[in-house]
């Protein structure tokens, strides 16, 4: 039988980390890499069995590479902590490496927005590329909104993987600050250019996008949340890129 390596990223993941793990407890291995957890997340992956290894921040492409980079199994499975596997979802990954029809897969991946899952906005079926054969695969050296990189044949798999992303309004603010200051240094380091107007245009257009052509009116309040959130993003990210043009910086 195929064996299986589950790699993760983390920073500060307490809140997260144990029900992912659990999740993944079938797994043969666990690697964590963290990158400098001032909270429990450490001691509650060396509990569960994980094998854990610090390291600095230098974006979650290298990071997850780095994670990569300890797995020793034939397959990986790449999860997020606040990402968790049903049981349908195991055994369709079992069924998957044992037929061996492609060298990586596209999971479906089920996001829930304060408590709600989202059916609409562009977030249900938001497949990604998570399950893959070890040496045929790497990830992208992106600092934010890293993709697998993978020599070969991908199929999409049925069962979604659960997403419990922004469990707060608190969490929403510090994912939003995060990923535009990730983003616009990414776009910084691409040599890519931006101005004011440019930022706003770019964040009306983002909830455009969000709440008219992907639906996410059909979602309701959490429809209109999703849509000024990323609106919000896409603003701050561009805006930031300009401060960053202009000799200032922002924190990865």
């Amino acid at each position: 039988m195929p064996s299986l390596s589950v790699v993760l990223i983390t920073k500060n993941e307490a809140a997260n980390i144990r029900d992912c793990l659990q999740s993944a407890a079938w797994a043969d291995e666990i690697i964590v890499v963290d990158a400098g957890s001032t909270d429990e997340t450490v001691s509650i992956c060396k509990e569960l069995g994980a094998q854990v290894y610090v390291h600095d921040w230098p974006g979650f492409g290298a990071q997850k590479n780095r994670a990569l980079g300890y797995a020793t199994k034939d397959w990986v499975l790449s999860l997020d902590a606040d990402e968790r596997i049903t049981e349908s979802l195991r055994a369709e990954i079992i069924r998957c490496m044992n037929e061996d029809g492609a060298d990586g897969y596209y999971l479906p991946r089920r996001s829930q927005f304060c408590g709600k899952f989202v059916k609409h906005c562009g977030w249900y079926p938001d497949y990604v590329l998570r399950l893959f054969k070890r040496n045929a695969g790497r990830f992208s050296d992106s600092l934010v909104h890293e993709t697998v990189l993978l020599s070969g044949r991908t199929s999409r798999m049925k069962n979604p993987v659960l997403h419990y992303s922004y469990l707060t309004p608190d969490d929403v603010e510090r994912k939003v600050e995060h990923y535009s200051n990730a983003g616009a240094k990414q776009m910084y380091q691409a040599g890519k250019k931006s101005s004011i107007p440019s930022a706003l245009l770019r964040g009306g257009w983002a909830f455009v996008r969000t709440y008219i052509l992907r639906l996410g009116l059909l979602d309701g309040a959490t429809g209109w949340n999703i849509a000024r959130m990323n609106a919000r993003t896409t603003y701050l990210k561009y805006r930031k890129l300009v401060a960053l043009q202009r000799g200032s910086d922002v924190e990865t």
